[in-house]
């Protein structure tokens, strides 16, 4: 392993970083998460259009750059620091590869040069919000309880019928991730009957008969989230219906998101990490900046210990994505605990609803309850690890630098 970054991901960070200190400050975070769309439509497709940033990690046969994990897992470093309200996580890191897993030629032609050059948002959208379960997480995702199954719950897939090859498909989705603005949705979902259920995954358009989707009222207002509701929704089969594992691309996907979603993680701590060192410098207490406290520079030590291991995990993760769910735990570890302190090193004005301190310990909390929580990402790759047990023979042990 190479650990030396090439010319090209330092350019990704630094062209990125310099964009979004000029055009993400907090005042406009707060200004984007009041449109309809939950971001800022303008700032999304001058990322799409100058930088191609939900075409990173699309193959260039599509449009796409064709990079790796690690370029997405450095730009998304980027926005998580700026906490940028984007549909950059939904459409690049969960539906995208997705589509390029399972989807048919015809429908990878479609849909992937729309989303590589940015006309196109794509989003995930699981039964009962049990985003973590479904990607196999923080569990089995072959279990059929986070997908309902059986015959009622969850989300209810049956052929149209009219000889077109199309579906209908009938049930709710809650905490679905740009769900209000996303232009694609690929729902998963159960069919066969009771007997022979099996989940798989359906393209759904924002304009479809039958679909309703409502804005939900967040912790954190910079991750949107959304209830889809489908009521004998048209849709499409996303691939085709010959066995596919679609359990086990959603897994992989999983691992890789959990790799991109730790460097995002990171990259908050690392920006509240420095605002609040910032403060420090200037707050004056007892004729001296309360930073030059011993107490308060072991602190902020000690936060800046959590934020580059959790950094080094995360980097580790883009490059090997097995270790994506290890990195993830710990990244969103580190971002809770250094959002906290930042919060408290602020004193009285980091209470205050108008200080972007609390906007950091929100996104720390948010993505643990949607990705988490820290504990079960670490049973679970404990258990798939064989650390309590004997290993299965659909769980490999792989090394983790965690």
């Amino acid at each position: 392993m190479d650990a030396a970054f090439t010319a090209e991901q330092d350019e990704i960070r630094r062209t990125l970083r310099d964009l979004l200190t000029k055009h993400a400050g907090p005042g406009e975070v707060r200004a984007a998460v009041r449109t309809a769309e939950g971001h800022d439509p303008a700032l999304w497709h001058r990322l799409a259009r100058e930088l191609g940033l939900p075409g990173l990690a699309v193959a260039e046969e599509y449009g796409g750059a064709g990079c790796t994990a690690t370029e997405l897992a450095l730009a998304c470093e980027e926005t998580g620091r700026a906490l940028l309200p984007s549909p950059l996580f939904a459409t690049a890191v969960l539906a995208a590869p997705l589509i390029t897993a399972l989807g048919t030629p015809e429908q990878r032609a479609e849909l992937l040069p729309r989303i590589a050059e940015g006309t196109l948002t794509a989003t995930l959208a699981v039964p009962g919000g049990s985003m973590a379960a479904a990607l196999g997480l923080t569990a089995d995702n072959r279990a059929a309880t986070w997908a309902g199954g059986g015959r009622a719950g969850g989300i209810q897939a049956r052929p149209d019928g009219d000889g077109g090859g199309g579906w209908r498909l009938y049930g709710e989705a809650d905490r679905v991730l740009d769900g209000h603005s996303a232009g694609l949705l690929l729902v998963a979902a159960h069919t066969g009957g009771y007997p022979r259920s099996r989940t798989l995954l359906f393209l759904v358009s924002a304009e479809a008969e039958g679909l309703a989707r409502t804005r939900l009222t967040s912790m954190d207002e910079t991750r949107p989230l959304a209830r889809i509701e489908l009521r004998d929704a048209a849709a499409r089969l996303l691939g085709a219906d010959d066995g596919t594992d679609v359990c086990g691309a959603l897994a992989d996907t999983g691992s890789r998101a959990a790799a991109v979603l730790a460097a995002e993680a990171v990259g908050a701590a690392a920006g509240a990490l420095e605002r609040t060192v910032a403060y420090v410098k200037e707050r004056e207490q007892f004729g001296r900046a309360i930073g030059s406290f011993q107490a308060v520079k072991h602190r902020l030590a000690d936060l800046y210990v959590r934020v580059e291991a959790a950094r080094s995990a995360a980097y580790y993760a883009a490059w090997d994505p097995a270790a994506g769910p290890l990195a993830l735990a710990q990244a969103l570890e580190a971002a809770r605990i250094v959002a906290g302190e930042a919060v408290q090193l602020h004193g009285g004005i980091g209470f205050t609803w108008e200080h972007e301190a609390h906007l950091y310990v929100k996104r720390a909390a948010a993505d643990e309850l949607l990705f988490g929580p820290v504990h079960r990402l670490r049973d679970h790759a404990a258990g798939r690890a064989g650390l309590f047990g004997a290993v299965t023979a659909d769980a490999p042990v792989r090394g983790v630098a965690v």
